[in-house]
């Protein structure tokens, strides 16, 4: 599990996605998965590039396959279904209206900082 979030968000920072945080729902009751690991681009170009480059290094680097994918149609909001770890990347604007980590405010949160 950990080495798949390292992959995502090795992946993630390849395309320069933003502001990378993983959140760990394991404790929680009812979660549709263990971890979900979130970022954001400014174009829907971008969260598309983002969603290829973690689809094909995940594969090249583990041998997985994203069991479903949503949101590429217009690439506003991606989510990426690797069962344990469910990857949202989404399009700036869309990420502060959803506001998704706070959802799930008491889940422990990794922030992922590099340099651009």
């Amino acid at each position: 599990m950990d080495k798949l979030i390292e992959t995502i968000v090795s992946a993630i920072e390849d395309k320069k996605g933003k502001n990378i945080v993983s959140l760990d729902l394991s404790g929680f009751d009812g979660a549709i998965c263990s971890h979900f690991v979130v970022c954001n681009a400014d174009s829907t170009t971008q969260v598309a590039a983002i969603a290829d480059g973690i689809e094909e290094k995940v594969l090249e680097t583990l041998g997985e396959k994203v069991w479903r994918i949503e949101g590429q149609q217009n690439a506003l909001w991606i989510a990426m279904d690797y069962m344990d770890v469910v990857v949202h990347i989404f399009q700036t604007e869309l990420r502060s209206f959803y506001r998704l980590e706070e959802m799930w405010a008491d889940a422990p949160m990794v922030k992922y900082e590099y340099e651009a």
